[in-house]
């Protein structure tokens, strides 16, 4: 099978936060294989790593939220891309609250989504969660202050293999 990294190299996309309850569970974690996958009706798919425990707690969970960072959040890019919920309890160390289904919201992030979780497809080491939205907290700054991109996280480890 060919090699795709020359492609996707030259890729330089936004990441997000993921993150889902369940079961009296929460976790989250770095993504960047998120996007918008439908405009009618609206829909946006998230890919989340089968060796995350963010996904086994989004597997049982009827929700997700989606946080889009921004340039600033970089340590919230290091605390949710650099620790493992297998470890560390990561919403101890940042301001969230409890949103729709349950699924928490970061605080000091400014835009972001919950989406109700519609389907999954397997992709081979990632699973994609089809999200209908449900609650959308739209952008509050004009224009956007920039976004936090995959090649701005050079050197970042994460919290366990994909």
């Amino acid at each position: 099978m060919p090699e795709l990294d020359p492609f996707t190299d030259a890729l330089d996309g936004p990441v997000y936060v993921v993150t889902a309850a369940s079961g009296g569970e929460r976790d989250g974690c770095l993504a960047g294989f998120v996007s918008q996958c439908s405009i009618d009706p609206p829909r946006f798919t998230v890919w989340l790593s089968v060796a995350n425990r963010t996904y086994r707690v989004a597997c049982e969970a009827e929700h997700l939220t989606v946080h889009l960072l921004h340039h600033d959040d970089r340590a919230l890019a290091d605390l949710f891309g650099g620790e493992t919920g297998d470890q560390v309890d990561k919403f101890a160390r940042v301001a969230w609250r409890q949103g729709e289904g349950g699924s928490p919201v970061l605080g000091e992030v400014s835009v972001w989504f919950t989406g109700r979780i519609e389907g999954r497809i397997e992709g081979g080491d990632h699973v994609g969660f089809l999200l209908a939205p449900a609650v959308v907290c739209p952008p509050i700054e004009d224009p956007l202050p920039p976004l936090l991109r995959y090649r701005e996280l050079h050197g970042l480890e994460p919290g366990h293999p994909a």
